[in-house]
């Protein structure tokens, strides 16, 4: 079953959907374990479909809860040798993992416009910013520093040193497929620790692409791992991951309620937990404000990926006295704005991701105009079609119910690193 499986997953792998990605290698419909893209115990597949006109890109082997233990054990087996790597040595892998994701880069943008619907110039961004990641923890990790401790007797010593936290499984959305990934792995590899990848199942290529650049690059096997997961399995691989006795981190970013879900999972066994969760963020303009500007920015907070980001402006709050003139200024700019095809020239607006996506944002349209909203633009789907906020070196996280932990900065990687106190007795004194 396994073989059959694997060898007609293979033999989609260069299909027509994907011709325009000039590196084959990158795209894979299998998962990765241990070095190898593998099927694993997958009994079937599941259907990506390119949100631009509903045609399925590839189907992808559904990986179960067997095959995340089976990950997760080979994830805490390859930690006992990649813990004691040097920082110098995770650097230049890191490096080299930088260098090829940027060589790979259109192609990585291709993958990510034909799953996740983004247009091509934004695709290109979103890598661009995935590559930050990896480039800058390939310098912080050479900067994870410990501390000596001012004692209260002469003959001790008191030290404080950060150690690599250990296998960390990161589940990553469908919004920033390539990017959510880098800001996850890169600080984890670089403090020392391992991982095992659960990314969404409307966007598995872009993350097995980056998995197959981490082989190249030389990340040894075992140290990288990825299960991909239909929606219908989902909930039993996240069970595994969190309640695993072989992971001691999880990472996600995703909607609120299953980052509450996973936090009581984790629970069972301790895990340290880091959640980028949704947001309701709102975009404020005052009287005094610069219009323009206040434009400006906001096409940008609201518009950037159709809207589909966790810090995307949900509420627009305009002063009385500037609120005509805005809403105008807002109409006009909205008017211009090309919804279509990722792939097509002068696209600004890609689809939404699934059919999910648009049935919840024409019933907050409908939502919106039965309490008294009069669309001024647009307010139908389109036919056959469903600004750099955080920086690497920046701190991105939520307050509140919007998550816990930082991702990005020098705080990044102390989400996989722990803290160890030592006291050393150091005997009697001599002159």
């Amino acid at each position: 079953m396994k073989l059959a499986l694997s060898m007609r997953l293979m033999s989609t792998a260069t299909g027509n959907r994907f011709h325009a990605v000039k590196n084959q290698h990158l795209v894979n419909h299998l998962g990765y374990i241990n070095g190898q893209f593998t099927a694993g115990s997958a009994k079937g597949t599941f259907p990506v479909k390119n949100p631009a006109n509903g045609e399925t890109l590839g189907e992808v082997a559904r990986m179960t809860a067997a095959d995340a233990d089976h990950a997760s054990k080979v994830a805490f087996d390859s930690w006992q040798s990649w813990k004691e790597t040097t920082a110098n040595e995770r650097s230049k892998l890191l490096t080299r993992f930088s260098e090829l994701m940027q060589h790979y880069r259109e192609d990585l943008a291709t993958i990510l416009t034909l799953e996740a619907g983004k247009p091509l110039p934004e695709a290109r961004g979103e890598l661009q910013y995935a590559i930050s990641f990896i480039d800058y923890y390939a310098e912080e990790c050479k900067r994870v520093t410990g501390d000596i401790l001012q004692t209260p007797a002469r003959n001790r010593r008191l030290l404080s040193i950060k150690q690599p936290i250990g296998p960390a499984a990161l589940i990553t959305p469908w919004n920033f497929p390539s990017a959510m990934i880098t800001r996850k792995l890169a600080p984890a590899l670089g403090a020392g620790c391992t991982a095992v990848i659960k990314p969404s199942e409307d966007t598995p290529y872009s993350a097995l692409a980056i998995c197959a650049i981490a082989q190249e690059a030389g990340i040894p096997p075992g140290v990288v791992n990825c299960v991909t997961v239909g929606r219908e399995e989902v909930q039993d691989v996240g069970r595994a991951l969190c309640n695993s006795k072989h992971l001691r981190k999880v990472s996600f970013t995703g909607s609120t309620a299953v980052g509450k879900w996973l936090m009581r999972e984790a629970a069972s066994t301790v895990k340290k937990v880091s959640l980028e969760l949704g947001g309701n963020a709102p975009f404020i303009v005052f009287d005094d404000a610069d219009l323009e500007l206040a434009l400006q920015a906001l096409m940008a907070a609201k518009f950037r990926n159709a809207g589909q980001a966790c810090i995307a402006s949900n509420r627009i709050l305009v002063q009385a006295g500037v609120y005509d003139k805005f809403s105008a200024m807002v109409t006009e700019a909205v008017k211009k704005l090309n919804v279509g095809d990722g792939f097509h020239d002068n696209v600004h607006i890609g689809p939404l991701i699934n059919a999910q996506g648009l049935k919840k944002v024409a019933t907050q349209v409908d939502d919106c105009v039965a309490r008294g909203a009069t669309i001024l633009t647009g307010g139908q789907p389109v036919a056959h079609l469903n600004a750099k906020v955080s920086l690497a070196s920046t701190p991105f996280g939520g307050w509140k119910e919007s998550g816990l932990g930082r991702e990005g900065g020098h705080q990044g990687i102390n989400e996989y690193l722990e803290e160890k106190y030592i006291s050393m007795n150091i005997g009697k004194r001599h002159k």
